[in-house]
Formats: C-alpha cells, structure tokens, sequence
C-alpha cells in the first residue's frame, strides 16, 4: 500500500498552534479498521493527522482508497470524533477515544447503520498497542508457597477486546 500524500503547506498551521499534550501529536499515524463482513480482517490504513486547538485535520490511505478526515478531540476526555470522506466516495463517521496508546472507537458508514466496526490507530513509531501485554504479578505472601502468575495467566490484549471496548462508547 503506497503511503498517504503530503499536507500540502497551506493546510499545516502554524507549529506554535499545534497541541502539546502527547496523546495528540501531529504527524504519521498507522492503525486498522475492522468489519464484521470481512471476519474482523484488520484492514490496515495511514494517515497523516494534524491536531490544533481541538481540531483534527488529515488525510491517508487504506484498502477503499485515498481520503480526507476533518474533526473534533478534547483534550479533557480523549474523545475524538471525526468524518473520513473517500475521494469521490462515501463518508465514514468515526468516534473513538485516546487515553495515551491511541485511539479506538467505532466506524459507521454515514447514512446507514448496516456497515460499521472498531478502528484503533497509533503514532507511527510508537508501534502497534495490540501486541503489547499487560501484565500483573503479586509478590507471594511470607508463609506461602504461591508464585507470580505463570506465562499463561497473563491478559494479552486483542482485536476482539477492542472491539468489545468500541462496543461500549455512548453515543
């Protein structure tokens, strides 16, 4: 997949304009949505998003083709809702929130409610949140003979858990 367009310059605003809180950093990003038509495929997309005075600007590329987004986050929430529109094409309302490993949300195809999915996307370079494992050990009590949990109780967390957590935003 060839990667998105530059911003043409006109378009960038002024850096001291662009927001400084880390979860919104203006640049790359790389992320995927998923369908339920295709069996929760990732369907991988890049982007390249600018955040400013809680605005949201971009466009990129995926599977469907090239597009532009335009929309809204707050910085107190991590909520970010945004339209993407396919050249020539349709449009996509996302909303989706950002608490510090991207953002993740749902996807729905304006104008109707038979197509929709999760999404999760991510500044490029910090890499993909979904490989990451959480992990939590307990240190054994004096008189026990128990252990930290083993390999296999540790939470790996997934597309389906993405999924589920989209699932759960209020409109």
């Amino acid at each position: 997949m060839a990667g998105p367009k530059k911003i043409p310059p006109e378009v960038k605003p002024d850096k001291t304009q662009l927001e400084n809180d880390e979860r919104f950093p203006s640049g790359p990003w790389e992320g995927f949505f998923l369908m339920s038509q295709t069996d929760r495929k990732r369907h991988m997309m890049d982007l390249i998003l600018t955040f400013s005075e809680t605005r949201m600007t971009g466009e990129g590329r995926d599977f469907v083709g090239d597009f532009i987004l335009r929309g809204r986050y707050e910085i107190a929430t991590g909520r970010c809702v945004w339209n993407k529109k396919y050249l020539n094409r349709h449009e996509v309302g996302y909303d989706g929130y950002n608490e510090g490993k991207g953002i993740f949300g749902k996807w729905e195809i304006l104008d109707t409610n038979q197509s929709h999915g999760g999404f999760l996307i991510w500044p490029k370079g910090m890499g993909d949140p979904t490989n990451h494992r959480k992990r939590a050990e307990v240190e054994a009590p004096a008189q026990s003979d128990q252990t930290a949990f083993s390999e296999s109780e540790l939470i790996t967390v997934s597309t389906d858990n993405i999924e589920k957590s989209a699932d759960t935003i209020n409109d």
